[in-house]
């Protein structure tokens, strides 16, 4: 693994954790996980299982430290480590997925909602916190879905091009 590998990956998971941290809460002070898009854009660009691992593990870590959300350290961790192998799955399998933006933001949006169902399964059927699943899922999972799809629409595309520019090892995908 590279050290400007490293440094990349670092970076979008500070830039997730910033817009964390700026974007305001929903439906009770819950927030969309932005760290979540960061966490996508680094398994697209590097798609190996020691990099998906790091993003995985720190992005679940910093997203729950700052998780306003009770007891949510620890579904956080869970939730993108499950995530972040099942799209890393995928991307493996269907190796052209991520050089088209529209399947890539497609796949986004399927991560998302995969991350916030598992992440409420586990703060409330494990953890037995007593908040209602349904209208969690459609006041705030669907929303940061959607969010997440736009966010990465607009972010991947500027990545990519940075990478272009500087001195970063090209990325596998496009």
């Amino acid at each position: 693994m590279k050290t400007k590998n490293l440094v990349l990956m670092a970076m979008l998971v500070a830039v997730g954790a910033a817009l964390y941290l700026v974007i305001p809460g929903i439906n009770g002070g819950m927030k969309p996980d932005f760290m979540l898009t960061m966490m996508f854009i680094g398994i697209f660009l590097f798609p190996d299982v020691r990099s998906v691992f790091l993003l995985a593990i720190t992005t679940g870590v910093i997203s729950g430290l700052f998780s306003s959300f009770p007891m949510g350290l620890f579904p956080n961790i869970i939730d993108k480590f499950v995530t972040a192998f099942v799209i890393f799955a995928i991307v493996v399998i269907v190796k052209n997925v991520t050089s088209n933006l529209i399947a890539s933001t497609v796949l986004v949006g399927f991560g998302t909602l995969l991350s916030g169902t598992i992440f409420l399964s586990v703060a409330i059927f494990i953890l037995g916190v007593e908040l209602p699943f349904g209208p969690l899922f459609v006041t705030v999972v669907l929303p940061a879905m959607a969010l997440n799809a736009v966010a990465f629409f607009v972010i991947k595309p500027i990545v990519i091009k940075v990478m272009d520019r500087t001195s970063f090892s090209k990325p596998i995908t496009n």
